[in-house]
Parts: C-alpha cells; sequence; structure tokens
C-alpha cells in the first residue's frame, strides 16, 4: 500500500523517530484534554484556506493516536475535495456521504487500514447538499455511535473561511485544531477564522504552524534519527 499519495506524507508512520513526528507526538499530548480539564475525544481539524497542511495534519495525528494503542477513527469530512481515501488507497464510495444520505451502519462505511488502530471513513461521493446533512441529526449520530467504537476520533474538514462546513462540523467536536502554514496565512485571516470558530462556540486546542524552517541544530539532529531508521 502507498504510504505517500496525493502529497500528502504518513511521516508518523514512516519514520517514527523523526522531528516531525515528535511534533505529533506533542500534539497528541497537548490535545489530551480541555482548559476545563474535559477529556478530548472528538477533533476537528481545519485551516484559513486550501493548501495549508490540514489533510496532512489530521492523518498523522490520527495516526500518533492509534500508535498510543487508542482505537482512532479518521473522518474524511471534507466533502469538496476529499483525499484521504487516496492517502489510504481504500475505496471511496462508501463513506460519510452514504451514512449521511442512506440507511446504513457506522460498521458499513468504516474501513481498516494497514495501521494498526486506526480505522477511515472517506468522504463517500459527493453529495449537493453537503451543509445541510452535516447539521443533520445524522451526523450527530455517527459521532454518538462512534463514541461507543473508538477512543479518539479526528475530522479533517474544509476549510473554514471558505465554506461553513467546518463550522458546522467543530460544534460537535471537543476540540479544533486550526492547521496555518507559515507566510500563507495572514494575521487577519487569523483571526477571521477564530471568529468563525468563535460563533459556535468551539473549543481551539491550539494552532499548528506548517512551513517552519528548521535550525542548523534541528537538520543534523534529523539527519541522525533518520540514519538510526
Amino acid at each position: 500500500m502507498s504510504r505517500q499519495t496525493n502529497e500528502i506524507v504518513l511521516i508518523s508512520d514512516i519514520s517514527p523517530l523523526s522531528l516531525t513526528t515528535e511534533s505529533f507526538r506533542a500534539l497528541r499530548a497537548s490535545t489530551k484534554f480541555t482548559e476545563a480539564g474535559k477529556p478530548v475525544r472528538i477533533i476537528c481539524v481545519t485551516s484559513c484556506n486550501h493548501g495549508e497542511g490540514k489533510s496532512m495534519t489530521a492523518a498523522n495525528l490520527a495516526i500518533s493516536y492509534a500508535q498510543q494503542g487508542l482505537k482512532t477513527l479518521l473522518i474524511d469530512a471534507d466533502m469538496r475535495t476529499p483525499v484521504l481515501h487516496k492517502t489510504f488507497n481504500v475505496a471511496n464510495r462508501a463513506g460519510l456521504s452514504k451514512f449521511l444520505t442512506q440507511p446504513s451502519t457506522i460498521d458499513q462505511v468504516t474501513h481498516e487500514t494497514r495501521i494498526s488502530h486506526l480505522s477511515l471513513i472517506t468522504a463517500g461521493v459527493a453529495i449537493a447538499n453537503q451543509i445541510e446533512m452535516l447539521s443533520s441529526p445524522r451526523m450527530e449520530l455517527l459521532l454518538k455511535e462512534a463514541l461507543t467504537h473508538f477512543d479518539r476520533i479526528v475530522l479533517d474538514t474544509p476549510p473554514i473561511l471558505q465554506i461553513t462546513d467546518a463550522q458546522i462540523i467543530s460544534a460537535h467536536c471537543d476540540g479544533v485544531v486550526l492547521v496555518v502554514r507559515i507566510a500563507a496565512s495572514k494575521t487577519a485571516e487569523l483571526q477571521q477564522a477564530k471568529n468563525r470558530l468563535e460563533q459556535v462556540k468551539a473549543n481551539v486546542l491550539g494552532v499548528v504552524m506548517n512551513g517552519k524552517k528548521r535550525s542548523a541544530r534541528e537538520k543534523r539532529y534529523a539527519s541522525s534519527t533518520d540514519n538510526i531508521n
């Protein structure tokens, strides 16, 4: 099975000793509880715009949870531009859209991956009324049922500044991770994204900064850990 598809690298799987993988472990640790001390089990991952690394972050964070022995479900909730079925090389016919629009069970739309403890619900075939379906009782039912089967649920959602899908989904989650590519998102956009999340009382767990250049020391350390692999 391909480990790199559509420019998404499952670094947490293929290079467990890398600095990038360690950063996902740190993200995993920092998203364990909310500020109020409530356990975080359902996490929404979004970004300001396309191309900032939200899908890569969602996939690798889910892998990091699974590597900890937690039964983890990764959901591709970006039904407009889905990529996770390609990343994990699974069919995209029975997915989220099927559960939302047809009588079906969570088992019928869930795919096992080659990674232990990690399952995937793909986006499924395109539908015309995504917003209505994501805000329907079927979406709430999906997450409720998923909580009975899995320890952690990670949702990859569309960019929050472009469509309202992420706002709708984040209202059902314990927390939100906002992915930002350095030099791509402007301060005004970050504030706008924060405002949109606050409108639905979403709990922002933190911001992931992509595109940071490594220092010479970090490059030397990364090289040494790669050699260990």
